[in-house]
């Protein structure tokens, strides 16, 4: 048999509306296909089936002794002349697959629509792909903070693995992100750098003085003068002339009202965080100077609101230091917490984003981002009836409850094992998140019959608890070191991948649809 002839096998195999094709091996075991991940390099076929419940990259070739097939990493078979070559979805082979095929190594975003799919157990990719179809938006597949990396026990490459093998499965060749998140320093920028990732997003919190709003004058004085003015490559009297000098209106339309004072505060609250920012840019441009990457600023988690002259004075800031970043999270009014939805006047939040609109239409080289987004609908609707903006969407803990709602569908005792487990942790968990769920509206896991446990993810206590303890739950062991609940969550989303997918698709269009011109 020649791989012509294999090929048209595989065609005249497929079921009419079949989600795989099933093709028998040598061997008798059967493999399912998945159609949209078979490609061609050269004289060689490549593909992801099951076998089983795990998948595999597959490679059928008449040329065995052809430099990039041995270099795979794999056991072979052979069918008449035919040889096959079944490999890992490992690290090496994902390498090799990105040589071979361009639209499986990430890209920048650039200044268009994005959204961002943290995949905490990275099975969910495809999903969030299928999900994907018919919304104008670049996916952000490999994102992970250094926070979640340490919580779960992955490398980044694992990450990054993860999504390229989703991409490679789902046949997708539109271009995805790669988005090194909530990075605090310059310690982990050339770790995501190596790894492949492009997007590098700075989060300079630690050094936001959230009190300066309530500091007196004097104060601010004090503060304003303890900064480093020759890092800033600037002098207060130069910084205040910049902005009271003139008048600043934006776009004809908004005009920000300005005096010494919150000039002074806007120093004292991002002087710190602005330097910052300046140095983990000039130190990424440095190691990175022959690569393609782009910057996201995150300034959202940090307690008090950025207010309209903030955003411009910050923006303004950085470009004067030569700071060139694609997209920037400003901490918005209301309260964004994790894994549920907007709490806030709907209307103020319109009108204030208007006015961070405007900021971004006066610049006109980078876009607003909106972290913590899982589950913010109320605010998708409102951002997607405003004509022609551009938006990120950063989300991660919602994929993660939707993989533990399949478990509560499928495996209701595997499940009650976790949300008890998850109450226990909660009070401790929930100190580095900004969460408000009150643990007494969560009942104990044997109170719940397994209608209810499935309702536990649309009550807004419940999902909190869930969302943060994933880290927990995800890397657990036993006195034996065998993990308490990471493998069996795999196992049930693994012999369950269609019930996934469909609970994906079905979460996630949720979040798109409202930004659907």
């Amino acid at each position: 048999m020649n791989l012509d002839a294999f090929i048209k096998t595989l065609e005249s195999s497929k079921e009419h509306k079949s989600e795989f094709i099933e093709y028998i091996l040598s061997n008798d075991e059967v493999i399912k296909i998945y159609p949209n991940s078979i490609t061609t390099h050269t004289d060689s076929l490549f593909f992801i089936a099951i076998k089983g419940i795990e998948k595999n990259l597959f490679i059928v070739t008449n040329y065995p002794d052809s430099n990039y097939f041995k270099k795979f990493e794999g056991s072979e078979n052979k069918i008449d002349d035919l040889v096959i070559k079944e490999c890992s979805l490992n690290t090496a082979n994902r390498k090799l697959i990105q040589e071979l095929f361009p639209y499986t190594n990430p890209i920048l975003t650039g200044l268009k629509n994005s959204f961002g799919f943290g995949d905490r157990i990275g099975f969910s990719n495809a999903g969030h792909l299928r999900a994907l179809k018919g919304h104008e938006f670049v996916p952000i597949l490999a994102q992970q903070s250094i926070r979640e990396l340490t919580r779960t026990k992955r490398k980044p490459e694992e990450v990054m693995d993860a999504a390229v093998w989703a991409v490679f499965q789902e046949g997708y060749k539109d271009g995805f992100g790669a988005d090194a998140d909530h990075l605090k320093n310059s310690d982990n920028i050339e770790l995501m750098l190596n790894a492949g990732y492009t997007m590098f997003t700075f989060d300079p919190g630690d050094h936001v003085d959230n009190n300066a709003d309530d500091y007196e004058l004097e104060q601010l004085k004090n503060s304003v003068s303890l900064l480093d003015w020759n890092q800033l490559n600037d002098n207060l009297n130069s910084a205040k002339k910049r902005y009271l000098t003139n008048k600043i209106i934006l776009n004809n339309e908004l005009e920000l009202k300005v005096n010494e004072e919150l000039v002074l505060r806007a120093y004292a609250k991002y002087g710190k965080a602005i330097l910052h920012i300046n140095k983990m840019f000039h130190y990424l441009k440095g190691i990175a100077w022959n690569r393609h990457y782009e910057v996201e600023i995150s300034v959202d988690e940090t307690e008090s609101v950025t207010s309209i002259f903030e955003h411009f004075f910050f923006v303004n800031e950085l470009t004067r230091l030569g700071v060139k970043f694609v997209s920037l999270a400003p901490r918005f009014i209301g309260d964004f917490e994790k894994g549920i939805d907007y709490k806030g006047d709907l209307a103020i939040f319109k009108e204030e984003y208007l006015k961070h609109h405007q900021v971004v239409k006066h610049f006109g080289n980078y876009k607003l981002s909106l972290h913590s987004g899982s589950d913010k609908f109320s605010v998708y609707a409102v951002i997607g009836s405003i004509p022609n903006t551009i938006t990120h969407v950063k989300t991660a803990g919602t994929s993660y409850l939707e993989a533990l709602r399949v478990t509560a569908i499928k495996e209701p005792k595997l499940f009650r094992e976790i949300l008890e487990f998850s109450r226990g942790l909660y009070e401790n968990e929930k100190k580095t998140y900004h969460v408000s769920a009150d643990l007494n509206s969560v009942s104990p896991a044997d109170k719940y019959s397994d209608e209810q446990l499935i309702d536990l993810f649309s009550q807004d206590d419940a999902r909190q608890v869930l969302h943060v303890t994933f880290g927990s739950v995800l890397t657990s062991v036993d006195e034996a070191g065998k993990y308490l609940f990471k493998e069996r969550i795999i196992n049930c989303l693994k012999e369950n991948e269609d019930v996934h997918y469909d609970v994906l698709i079905k979460h996630f269009n949720k979040h798109l649809e409202p930004f659907k011109k």
